[in-house]
């Protein structure tokens, strides 16, 4: 593993490590801190893409998997309590969905910037970032919470997500996971749009060109 990698490894591990952390924290009623910091392994893994190249993202995509899961066994032996009984911190549904929905998302974000890395600067970036995002979502919070998958572990009562309720307060009638899940779309949705700053920053200054427009 080159040495010019681990610059990336301790960013995208340092951010999987807090996002572990910041999501038992509720900001709202739809979304938790961690939303507002998973998001930049995105920008930590299109960074490596830009000035290394795709083997090295997906190098640094890996050192994220193993971060995650490590968190999610070390959050398994973690009980809290809450309404009269004990439960896991991370249940298993919580730390499949977490590292599907990681793994996928990052290598296909690593995947599309591949493709578009000849175009524009902001294309492959931006394009990569939202596809990646909504894979992720949507893998992560149907895995985690849908009651279409109450098998993958009978013993995880999800049934607290399922209430029916108006879509982010005001919408049509869906499970409260599908709000949870819209709401951290968007979050990822107007981030992808901010991360571009840093990049072009970053890739500048690394690589000590100015991308065109």
């Amino acid at each position: 593993m080159k040495r010019t990698y681990l610059p990336g490894i301790l960013a995208m591990a340092a951010v999987v490590l807090a996002s572990n952390i910041l999501v038992q924290y509720l900001l709202g009623d739809w979304l938790t801190w961690g939303a507002f910091t998973y998001p930049i392994a995105f920008l930590v893994t299109d960074l490596m893409n830009r000035i290394y190249g795709a083997a090295a993202a997906r190098k640094v995509v890996f050192a994220g998997f193993i971060t995650g899961v490590i968190c999610s066994l070390i959050g398994t032996q973690i009980m809290l309590q809450g309404d009269g009984y004990t439960y896991p911190a991370v249940t298993l549904r919580i730390a499949l969905g977490s590292g599907l929905a990681f793994l996928t998302a990052q290598l296909m974000d690593v995947a599309i910037f591949d493709r578009l890395r000849g175009g524009r600067w902001w294309r492959a970036p931006l394009a990569s970032t939202l596809v990646g995002s909504a894979l992720d979502t949507a893998i992560f919070f149907t895995i985690a919470f849908s009651g279409a998958l109450t098998l993958l572990e009978p013993s995880n009562d999800v049934s607290w997500a399922n209430e029916a309720l108006p879509l982010l307060g005001s919408g049509p009638v869906a499970p409260l996971w599908v709000s949870l899940a819209v709401a951290d779309w968007m979050v990822k949705l107007a981030l992808a749009l901010i991360a571009l700053i840093p990049f072009r920053l970053i890739v500048a200054r690394v690589t000590g060109t100015a991308q065109t427009a």
